[in-house]
């Protein structure tokens, strides 16, 4: 406690009063860890039933569970390799819950690394519709798309944008937008010492402005009647209230609304901010004192008035050579009992990808991926691609080297290691328990090892 600055400390005094004593007391404590189960892939029921961790189930999200830290280490286990779930802080599975994605709906995650939120966003639309996940950092975009990946997203686009670049581009176009913006990080203080060094009063101004530009880029992006979430985790009322009622002053057409799952949480002060906005009661506070989290903030935010949003027209990709279809084509009927991939696909140089149908005109926008990512047409050869193993199930693919979890051969595969195989030749899909786990290719009785390199486990 006594790395905390003292503004901060004298800062939380004057704002939660009696409640402080309570609050600081958080700090004494170690922080909980949580997880939440990747339902692209396994329910909840059938996860508890496979893994060998303690599991709680947390109140505001059903797919999410606390885990014993000191016992358990579940990104260390080859389920978390698998993508059967995502580590992440209880508070931060509140903004996608508030959310409430749809299957089929057009959805904007507009600060989306590392992508915790953005395959939360992912499974409930269960791979249907159209996600855009933007990251404005090129570092912290790498996370961002191997989580998407790793979780078999395929119905994501990955863009690399300053928001007020896509405004235009997207009129009216989303059901519903998410804005975990970036900010002062006090929730991140007990889990993330460094962060207290970053804090100061200034750096919360700032945070502020950043986070106003950022709600106004993305108003014009949603329909009329679409729902907004702006969240934070910070505690700083000038980065929580403050922000919204700075947005409701400039943008009349929309109206706060309850945050679905409040009865877990404490309300917002509307005392907090100026202007005075009653309705703020309606934002909810995550405070580590009153739940098991970080904490977290949550307003919900409806658009009443504006355009309605209107299909538009597909756009334009760049297209896909006839030697690069014959290539694919062949490594289909090779590999797969039936053809599985149907839809616009485009060639990014030599990496092949399926644009989401619907999909807006990316010309001129900074694109990490367009799309699905198949693999990459490289001289006479397709290669798949990570990502196409861990989305696909494992009886499409005529060859397929099965693993249990306790079969030492297992973590030689994930080591890089070459194995033996005499089934056949050609590519084969590695599970572990029937899940996927990449890619390894058979010839001469042995299975050359695919899994990435910038993956693989350490040996022992």
């Amino acid at each position: 406690m006594n790395s905390l600055p003292q503004a901060f400390l004298e800062q939380m005094q004057t704002l939660l009063k009696d409640e402080y004593p309570s609050f600081i007391q958080t700090y004494e404590e170690p922080p909980v860890r949580s997880l939440r189960v990747n339902t692209l892939k396994i329910t909840a029921e059938d996860l508890q039933q496979k893994v060998p961790f303690h599991l709680e189930p947390i109140p505001w999200c059903k797919e999410a569970y606390y885990y014993q830290h000191e016992l358990d280490r579940p990104g260390k286990h080859v389920y978390h390799a698998a993508g059967l779930y995502y580590i992440q802080d209880a508070s931060a599975m509140a903004p996608a819950e508030a959310l409430d994605p749809q299957p089929g709906e057009k959805i904007l995650d507009l600060c989306a690394a590392p992508g915790g939120k953005t395959t939360q966003i992912a499974a409930k639309m269960k791979n249907q519709g159209i996600l855009v996940a933007n990251e404005i950092d090129n570092k912290r975009i790498k996370a961002l798309v191997e989580n998407l990946e790793r979780c078999g997203v395929t119905n994501a686009v990955v863009l690399n944008e300053h928001p007020e670049h896509l405004s235009s581009r997207f009129v009216n176009f989303f059901d519903r937008i998410l804005i975990d913006a970036p900010c002062s990080g006090e929730g991140m203080f007990r889990k993330d010492p460094d962060s207290c060094e970053r804090w100061s009063p200034r750096a919360v101004e700032k945070c502020a402005q950043l986070q106003i530009e950022i709600l106004t880029a993305a108003a014009p992006m949603l329909r009329a009647g679409g729902r907004l979430v702006y969240s934070t985790c910070t505690f700083n009322p000038i980065e929580n209230e403050g922000v919204i009622a700075h947005f409701l002053e400039k943008h009349p057409e929309f109206e706060l609304l309850p945050v679905p799952q409040h009865v877990h949480y404490q309300p917002g002060h509307p005392d907090w901010a100026t202007p005075f906005h009653p309705e703020l009661s309606h934002t909810a506070r995550l405070w580590p004192h009153h739940l098991r989290g970080e904490g977290h903030f949550v307003a919900v935010l409806q658009k009443r008035d504006g355009i309605e949003g209107h299909k538009k027209k597909a756009g334009k990709y760049p297209p896909v050579h006839h030697e690069a279809i014959k290539l694919f084509q062949q490594f289909m009927r090779e590999t797969f009992h039936q053809n599985m991939i149907d839809g616009t696909l485009t060639l990014y140089g030599e990496h092949l990808y399926l644009v989401p149908e619907e999909l807006p005109s990316l010309k001129g926008l900074r694109v990490e991926r367009p799309g699905r990512y198949l693999g990459q047409v490289k001289k006479k050869h397709f290669i798949p691609s990570h990502a196409l193993a861990l989305s696909i199930p494992p009886d499409s693919v005529k060859q397929v080297h099965h693993f249990k979890v306790d079969q030492s051969e297992l973590y030689l595969y994930l080591q890089g290691e070459t194995l033996p195989f005499s089934q056949g030749k050609g590519w084969v899909l590695v599970t572990v328990d029937d899940f996927p786990l990449g890619w390894g290719k058979a010839s001469g009785g042995m299975l050359k090892n695919h899994y990435p390199k910038w993956l693989r486990w350490d040996k022992y």
